[in-house]
């Protein structure tokens, strides 16, 4: 019987049980595509990150959902480098992360935060699609298009009164970026004391929600930052009952992507 040591850790989370959870799973060697989507189904969080160790202070990584291997998560690499400075006996001063978006970078802060460096990916603004108001039941003032569509609205009340229906979602987002059918719904926040708050809808990579999108900040940060004149943004996602602390800053064509980690569970899986 093999088994491989398990960590379940909040990321972007001022506390236990706050930001979104992400499953991160050291490993000596990645196993089979399927047996890792066999597993973060088993897991049956947002993501679940497998590292592999490749050079001093280097590591392969991939991320799960549920459904499907994805490109890029923010929150689960912040749980992984969480894990290796956390538990894994890591002291160094960065953290290089090979993945299918290229080499990112994780430091640890004086204050105790992590701040990843990962690509700006700046919308370009679109015609709201056909159906989407009707799909989420609101008006956004603008509607704009990175990897994923992302709807801005007025104020964070209206962000957080969405209940949309997420099969329009999935259908409606996916045609007009060509990618997964995900949406990013934002809006400045300074009436609750943020410079933006937002959701993350993505059903196109089979989770209704997700918490905590590091991601879907890389679209967040260019955008606002241009909107509101700055460069660093204090960023809150508004999943309901949980909530991430997100601080973006934009350097140049990078976007710092900065917050806290918690671990909440620690064991071993059993493989076989």
């Amino acid at each position: 019987m093999s088994a491989c040591r398990f960590f379940q850790i909040d990321a972007f989370a001022e506390r236990p049980m706050a930001g979104g959870p992400a499953a991160v799973m050291p490993m000596e060697a990645f196993p089979p595509a399927d047996v890792m989507q066999a597993i973060a189904a088993e897991n049956n969080l947002a993501e679940t990150a497998f590292i592999v160790a490749k050079d001093a202070g280097v590591w392969d990584l991939r991320w799960f959902t549920p459904a499907m291997e994805v490109p890029l998560c923010g929150h689960a690499t912040l749980a992984s480098a969480h894990a290796l400075y956390a538990h894994l006996g890591f002291d160094g001063p960065e953290i290089g992360f090979d993945t299918q978006s290229g080499r990112l970078t994780v430091k640890r802060l004086a204050d105790g935060r992590l701040e990843m460096d990962f690509p700006a990916q700046p919308p370009r603004a679109v015609p709201t699609p056909d159906g989407l108001v009707e799909a989420l039941d609101a008006w956004p003032q603008e509607v704009v298009a990175g990897p994923y569509l992302m709807a801005v609205f007025a104020t964070p009340d209206e962000v957080r009164a969405l209940k949309p229906d997420l099969i329009r979602v999935n259908e409606i987002s996916g045609g007009a970026t060509g990618g997964r059918g995900n949406l990013v719904c934002a809006a400045p926040g300074a009436a609750e004391g943020f410079d933006v708050v937002s959701r993350f809808f993505a059903p196109g990579s089979g989770i209704p929600e997700d918490p905590a999108t590091g991601s879907a900040h890389c679209i967040i940060a260019p955008y606002f930052s241009k909107m509101l004149g700055k460069a660093e943004l204090n960023c809150f996602q508004a999943y309901p009952g949980r909530g991430a602390h997100i601080t973006t800053r934009l350097e140049g064509d990078r976007v710092k992507l900065i917050g806290r980690a918690r671990t909440v569970i620690e064991g071993m899986f059993t493989l076989a």
